[in-house]
């Protein structure tokens, strides 16, 4: 699904955070988004993923603009890996990965049997089999990134937008999480939109 950034500015007070970005990354495309502190990368994924208006401009997904989409109808087109996020309750890792199936459940009857299978199967992809049972804020980051992979896989939203995805990972974590982003965009064809600040990283995994 193609994403689209038409002329986009975002305003703090009187500071833009963005100035007139244009920006089209067409689907099945894996695009990195790098530079300085503050420069507005997680500004322009938050735009992106419309989590924050614009103060000027439009975002389109698949050629629709975000303000005529519900937040249900964004989500099932839109995936959303935020920068190491903190849970601030008790949550199995299993209810953390059947989150990416609240964009498709019934709204009366719940989960279905394909919303169980499809938890089932981001579960086996990922590799997190051996984490159920357990508290996700008990995991490791590594590990709790990787459930948060499981969960956007579960989703099975045609782009995913990942704010520093490897941010505090040790190296094996680092490269685990990055080839699983990258299994997603070469077998299934999501759009990939990731923030980083490894340039290493990007040069290898978003050539």
């Amino acid at each position: 699904m193609t994403v689209r950034i038409d002329g986009v500015t975002v305003l703090y007070r009187d500071r833009a955070a963005l100035r007139d970005i244009d920006l089209t990354i067409e689907a099945g495309e894996r695009v990195a988004v790098i530079g300085p502190n503050g420069a507005g990368k997680s500004t322009l994924l938050r735009v992106a993923a419309g989590l924050l208006r614009p103060s000027a401009g439009t975002v389109e997904l698949g050629g629709i603009r975000l303000e005529r989409l519900s937040r249900q109808a964004i989500a099932r087109r839109l995936a959303v890996v935020p920068q190491l996020p903190t849970l601030p309750f008790a949550t199995s890792v299993e209810e953390v990965v059947a989150l990416g199936r609240l964009p498709h459940e019934h709204p009366v009857r719940g989960m279905r049997p394909g919303d169980r299978a499809a938890v089932a199967a981001a579960i086996e992809r990922v590799g997190v089999g051996h984490l159920l049972g357990r508290d996700a804020r008990e995991l490791s980051l590594g590990e709790r990134q990787l459930v948060l992979l499981a969960m956007a896989a579960a989703q099975a939203a045609p782009v995913l937008v990942l704010d520093e995805p490897t941010v505090h990972l040790d190296l094996r974590h680092q490269v685990e999480v990055m080839e699983l982003v990258g299994d997603l965009n070469v077998r299934d064809g999501t759009t990939i939109i990731a923030v980083l600040h490894d340039v290493g990283l990007a040069a290898h995994f978003f050539p």
